[in-house]
This record gives C-alpha cells, sequence and structure tokens, in this order.
C-alpha cells in the first residue's frame, strides 16, 4: 500500500484525484492541502466525498514524508518550490504545465515567461501512459498533461507513429471547468451560457505538448480552441491530411494496435444508431476517452473526433 498526499487539493484537479486516490486498492490518501481552508473538511469543499473521508485540509508547510505526491497548484509554483517537495516523496507528480515541455526555450516561447529551475525539467517524464507507459514504469518525476493536449494526442498518435501525418486542422470544444475552479469575467454564468466562443483561434499553449509528443513540427499543425456551454469535457475534431490514401479498414487496424489493450480508450465507430461516434453525455463522469473517425472517398483525409470528459 503505497501512501499518497495531495497538494492544491480544493481545486477542480485536486478534487478530482482525491476521488480518485480514495478508490484506489493500492493507495492510502494521508494528507491533503489547501493554504485558504486549512482545518476544514475535504467534504465541505467536496461535498461528492461526504461519508468517503474524514481528511482536513492542511497547509503544505506541515506536510509529513510520503511514497507519492502529487501537486495540483497554480500555474508556476510547483516550479518555484520543486526542490522542497522532491524532499518528501520519492515520486512526485506535478498536474501543472511547470514541466511539460523538454526544451526549456520552448515554454518560453508558448508560455512568455522564462523557465523556472531548468535543470529540473529533464527529470520529469510527460505523463500520458498511452503514449509514454513504459517510461512512465518507475518513474521518480512525471508531469501532468494538458487538457486539450491529451485529446489531441491520443487522437493523432496512432496516425503519427505510423508516419501517415502531413497537416493536421484540429479544433477542440472545451466546457468550463477547463478555465479552474476561481471565477473570471469571462467564466461568469451570464456571459458564459449559450455561447460558443473562439478564445484561442491560434497560439493555443497546449500545441506545443503536441508537437513534442508526436514529433510534428508547429507548421504542421493548426489548432484552435472553442469555448462551448458544457461543464466538463474536451472534444476534439482532427482534419488529417494524410501522406498515402487509407481505407476504414486501414484506420481499424492501426486504431486497434494502438489502443486494443488500453483500459479506458474505446474505439466509437458505429454505422447504425444516433451514437455512431463520441458523444460528450455519454462520458460524463467517467474515466473513458472514445475516439472514432471518418475517411473521406478519395482517402487522403481522415476526420478524427475524440472525447475526453
Amino acid at each position: 500500500m503505497l501512501t499518497a498526499a495531495v497538494v492544491g487539493a480544493s481545486g477542480y484537479v485536486g478534487g478530482e484525484l482525491v476521488r480518485l486516490l480514495l478508490g484506489h486498492p493500492h493507495v492510502e490518501l494521508t494528507q491533503v492541502t489547501s493554504e485558504r481552508l486549512v482545518g476544514r473538511y475535504v467534504h465541505s469543499v467536496h461535498p461528492n466525498l461526504r461519508g468517503a473521508t474524514r481528511l482536513k485540509f492542511r497547509s503544505a508547510d506541515d506536510l509529513e514524508p510520503v511514497d507519492v505526491l502529487f501537486l495540483c497548484l497554480p500555474h508556476g509554483e510547483a516550479a518555484r518550490r520543486i526542490a522542497h517537495f522532491a524532499a518528501l516523496a520519492h515520486t512526485v507528480v506535478d498536474c501543472s504545465a511547470d514541466f511539460r515541455l523538454r526544451d526549456p526555450a520552448w515554454h518560453a516561447r508558448w508560455y512568455g515567461e522564462e523557465t523556472v529551475c531548468p535543470e529540473w525539467r529533464s527529470r520529469f517524464v510527460y505523463g500520458l501512459p498511452e503514449l509514454e507507459r513504459e517510461r512512465l514504469r518507475g518513474a521518480q518525476y512525471i508531469s501532468g498533461v494538458g487538457c486539450n493536449a491529451t485529446a489531441v494526442n491520443v487522437a493523432l498518435w496512432p496516425l503519427a507513429r505510423a508516419g501517415l501525418i502531413e497537416q493536421v486542422v484540429v479544433e477542440v470544444k472545451v466546457g468550463s471547468s477547463e478555465g479552474g475552479a476561481r471565477a473570471s469575467s469571462a467564466s461568469h454564468h451570464p456571459e458564459r451560457a449559450g455561447a460558443v466562443r473562439s478564445f484561442a483561434p491560434v497560439g493555443h499553449r497546449h500545441q506545443a505538448e503536441v508537437c513534442q509528443a508526436l514529433g510534428v513540427a508547429p507548421e504542421q499543425l493548426f489548432f484552435s480552441a472553442t469555448a462551448i456551454e458544457m461543464v466538463r469535457g474536451v472534444l476534439a475534431t482532427a482534419h488529417v491530411f494524410l501522406s498515402r490514401p487509407v481505407v476504414d479498414r486501414d484506420l481499424w487496424q492501426l486504431y486497434r494496435a494502438a489502443y486494443g489493450q488500453e483500459p479506458f480508450v474505446r474505439l466509437v465507430r458505429d454505422r447504425t444508431g444516433i451514437y455512431r461516434l463520441p458523444e460528450p453525455k455519454i462520458l460524463a463522469g467517467t474515466n473513458f476517452c472514445d475516439v472514432g473517425w471518418a475517411v473521406d472517398d478519395h482517402g487522403r483525409r481522415v476526420v478524427v473526433i475524440l472525447l475526453i470528459n
């Protein structure tokens, strides 16, 4: 049984981690932190966990050593305190973007800031198991993965490793929880309700993760993000222009080879019914990732549709 702690457990990411860890058969969650909620029960912020735990929030300064430490802190905070956190656990999982990009110059380019603790960057393994499972086995430092990047990476990985991608035009439609637990003028309900808002038609930061993971150049990937009236989830629609024609059977072979043994990835490509392709409401509250596709008649363009919740 591994002991675990979650730093920054009052937010959406921290709350989901607490929920998952409480149900894990090989993990004992022993500590959760929130600087502004010290002394309050976890269920006072995450009422879905009422009865599941009696843990109270404590300060991160009062953490005791554990086997695995999860960091769910605002952007930049984990990097500034990484030496302190690394001394508390054998394995550290940082859910922020602080260590996702291996190249400090790329971090500066896509995040518009200099890298804090650049010497730590090479120690972190990109935490997407469908792509990095072997490197993640026994890894001591693991970076979280961007939500939009997760959707696009899993959607395109079978095509990328087959060398089929010439160019990709991808749009992600995202729910409001992607913006985090703190309200802003953009997430205020009267502004968000009924909206279809293209908030990042170009230059979204998660594009860098996709390029890094798939080995494609930024000039090959055209990435846009649109906010829609949905709370949870990311729906990625990728128009992939291929280096050679394919037929539907080829895609079944590629995606089954990549994900046939993956416990959470489901191939959704039915010929009949109203749920022939991934649908957001089917995944509500689950850990599944549904992926489907359609091929143009000429076989040189594939539209890949992938959904995570």
